[in-house]
């Protein structure tokens, strides 16, 4: 029997229309509130499978913050076991039994369509507060692999910012950063090596910053930081970062324009390799069977399907076996 977790919400729960009604604004303070107001599940368990502090669950609970990471949300649907469809995600893997043609459906009358339309930006104050932590070092003469490190382990850093504040927040700040890696490349001084590592990284910071503008409504900014950050992974020889640019871009678009979408997740799924991690590989073709089922392509659907469950239980090997082969630690894993 299939593991089922003890937040697991109950069917007549999910069929609520408070309820769907938090899930279509992603307001998870609600949810967990709701959780335990009717379901009797304590923000304790909340907080143990979904990898949130407790506090921060019944902060949350208070109507204090927003989560908006897509990481993250995807543990919520996970541990509270909320269909994909429900939240704009793919089908989760445990939802194997669903058919491609309700998966369909289900996404074609999704509130996924309009749910992007504003995530509610918390508390300035907060960044404020967060950001004195996270100096930025001051760029040496010759940009080096040591210096190329520290910005690194500074965007790992402010990417947790997300998951207390709202994209608006965090979208100029991490607009910021982009800015600042382009001024590096464009006035630096580089070996071959280290232009390419800062290249991959302004890749990053870019998809980071496209996802915190898709958050708070700035769709147009997120299809050029996306499109821009394929640019960057291509010219920086990153083929998990450019695969990884065209899932995005098949999440912006799929609202406007189904087939390009699929096309996009085709493209992203057509860079994994021999050597891509599998936890890498289940995103592009969790893209794909999400962009195939709203484009109502069942057969489509079904495969990308089979092929993100392959790659998430390949993951789990990896995860069972850290000492694999080269190659099998994700990228941009210093998060």
């Amino acid at each position: 029997m299939a593991y089922q977790p003890p937040t697991a919400l109950p069917r007549d729960l999910l069929d609520d229309e408070d309820l769907r009604h938090a899930l279509d604004s992603h307001d998870f303070g609600t949810v967990f509130r709701l959780a335990r107001d009717r379901a009797g599940i304590s923000y304790s368990k909340i907080a143990a499978e979904c990898d949130i502090k407790p506090d921060r669950v019944g902060t949350l609970a208070r109507g204090q913050g927003r989560i908006t990471t897509f990481e993250k949300i995807v543990e919520i649907a996970d541990a509270l076991r909320i269909p994909g469809h429900l939240l704009g995600l793919a089908p989760r893997s445990w939802e194997a039994s669903d058919s491609p043609a309700r998966i369909a459906s289900a996404e074609n009358g999704s509130p996924h369509m309009r749910r992007r339309t504003v995530f509610q930006a918390v508390t300035s104050t907060g960044l404020a507060v967060a950001l004195p932590a996270l100096h930025r070092p001051d760029p040496p003469r010759r940009i080096t692999d040591t210096y190329v490190d520290s910005l690194r382990t500074r965007t790992a850093r402010l990417r947790r910012l997300d998951e207390v504040l709202g994209g608006g927040n965090t979208y100029r700040v991490y607009l910021g950063e982009v800015q600042f890696t382009k001024g590096l490349l464009r006035r630096g001084s580089f070996t071959d090596r280290s232009r390419r590592r800062l290249t991959a990284l302004l890749a990053e910071q870019a998809q980071q910053a496209g996802w915190a503008a898709f958050g708070c409504g700035r769709t147009q900014d997120a299809e050029s930081l996306y499109t821009e950050s394929r640019d960057y992974a291509r010219d920086a020889q990153d083929t998990d970062l450019y695969g990884n640019s065209l899932a995005f871009l098949a999440y912006k678009t799929l609202t406007d324009d189904r087939r390009t979408a699929v096309a996009f997740a085709e493209s992203s799924c057509a860079t994994i390799t021999a050597r891509t991690p599998s936890s890498v590989r289940a995103l592009p073709y969790e893209r794909l069977a999400w962009a195939c089922a709203v484009d109502n392509q069942p057969e489509a659907t079904e495969r990308a399907l089979a092929a993100a469950r392959e790659a998430l239980a390949g993951a789990q090997d990896e995860n069972r076996n850290p000492t694999g082969p080269p190659g099998s630690t994700p990228p941009n894993s210093t998060s």
